[in-house]
């Protein structure tokens, strides 16, 4: 039946060209955005799932320059402990030819010695990045280096702890533990703990005059329950001669590290020459104990020259390497003490190595979570895209089409428009 009132064919044709035209439109936002899922209304799960994503990438992003931060600190610390290396090595060149030196010669080794000191003090100092430096002693640092998030949405961050090293030389300070005795002039007795001296801590140093003729003397010991450390020195001094002992890696793993120093210490006196000075070195339960004594009437009698005094002063310095890693380094003088040089420079060599070990590994581990963070950022924003980005050779194709169906839509609706008036024909 024909009707001039209802066009059912003009109305089928109508919506047929609306739905064409809504997905032309839905089509024209994808090519123009480039996104099938531009909004929480086109797809809300895969939009939600994409904005999580998104966030990760934009995390990740951060973590990547954490790690950039984080690696050039490390680079300037191990860049400082290499070349500090290098620089202890050309010392134990000098170290070592000093060891058959006498005199001027061993003097002006010293100084170029003392010259690489200064040096190594320097590099310490301005091996900072950003105002962070690792090889001072100040501490380390901690670098971002991830977010894990668990299948419940908790995001957790984790980081990589960079061990800071000591390689800062320190300063010689006070040890009050080094001393367990008293000390012996003639009769008197003296406590240790009274003679402190400006700038030590009391026990640390002594002084006492000995004597020509004196049958009994000055007696000092080193307590078993100290705990050395490498870089600890012992000074003692008679008349206007020194002689030095630094405390090594070597001798802290003797059995009785105290019996090793003071035995040393005897030594190092004797070779001295002082006529009419004897000392006596004895192993004690408690630790190693030195005796100094005069047997002779004339302490002034050559070989050495130590003047024309009737007495001898003896005094006694017990100091400790401070805080630095490289403490043992203040220690080093070729010109009292060649052979302990030489044995605190390959513990220095040591340290310094260790250090440039540890920021090596650091560094290394570093870049390795760079790049991993740099590929997993790629694999999640080429995940994002494969959720939301539109497919462009399907959205043409798609485009040919309905344009091609727009125009069938509007014929076809032209056409069924039309139908009406051929109804004419039938009152003519």
């Amino acid at each position: 039946m024909s009707s001039i009132l209802t066009n059912n064919g003009a109305m089928v044709a109508l919506q047929t060209l609306k739905t064409i035209n809504m997905d032309m439109e839905d089509l024209q936002s994808k090519i123009s955005t480039g996104k099938k899922v531009a909004n929480a209304s086109d797809n809300s799960a895969v939009w939600a799932i994409a904005k999580t994503m998104e966030s990760d990438v934009g995390g990740f992003m951060a973590v990547s320059e954490s790690l950039s931060l984080g690696g050039s600190k490390v680079a300037v610390a191990q860049n400082a402990a290499e070349s500090i290396t290098d620089l202890l090595k050309d010392m134990k060149e000098k170290i070592i030819s000093a060891q058959d030196a006498t005199g001027d010669d061993q003097t002006k080794i010293q100084a170029d010695i003392d010259a690489l000191k200064d040096q190594v003090e320097a590099v310490v100092g301005a091996a900072q990045f950003n105002g962070t430096n690792l090889v001072n002693g100040t501490g380390g640092t901690s670098i971002l280096s991830s977010l894990n998030r668990d299948a419940s949405g908790n995001v957790t961050a984790e980081s990589i702890t960079v061990d800071g090293q000591d390689l800062s030389t320190g300063g010689y300070a006070g040890k009050s533990t080094f001393v367990d005795a008293d000390t012996v002039i003639g009769t008197s007795v003296i406590s240790t703990t009274t003679l402190a001296t400006s700038g030590a801590v009391a026990g640390d140093s002594f002084s006492a005059t000995l004597n020509a003729g004196d049958t009994t003397g000055f007696n000092f010991a080193l307590d078993n329950s100290t705990t050395f450390a490498a870089g600890d020195k012992i000074s003692i001094t008679i008349g206007d001669q020194t002689v030095n002992h630094v405390v090594t890696a070597a001798n802290l793993d003797a059995t009785k590290p105290e019996d090793v120093i003071a035995a040393s210490l005897k030594t190092a006196i004797d070779d001295l020459g002082i006529t009419g000075l004897k000392v006596d070195f004895t192993s004690t339960a408690t630790g190693g104990e030195l005796t100094i004594l005069s047997e002779a009437e004339n302490l002034a009698a050559t070989p050495p020259v130590l003047g024309t005094q009737e007495s001898l002063s003896i005094s006694g310095q017990f100091t400790n390497a401070g805080s630095g890693g490289l403490g043992l380094l203040d220690g080093i003088d070729v010109t009292s003490d060649p052979v302990g040089a030489l044995s605190s420079i390959e513990s220095l060599i040591s340290t310094a190595i260790d250090a440039a070990s540890s920021f090596g590994s650091a560094a290394g581990r570093i870049e390795k979570q760079s790049s991993f963070v740099s590929n997993l950022s790629d694999a999640l924003t080429s995940g994002v895209g494969s959720l939301v980005d539109a497919d462009m050779e399907k959205a043409s194709a798609r485009l040919k089409a309905l344009q091609t169906q727009q125009q069938l839509g509007a014929q076809a609706l032209s056409i069924a428009n039309s139908a009406p008036q051929s109804l004419l024909s039938l009152f003519r």
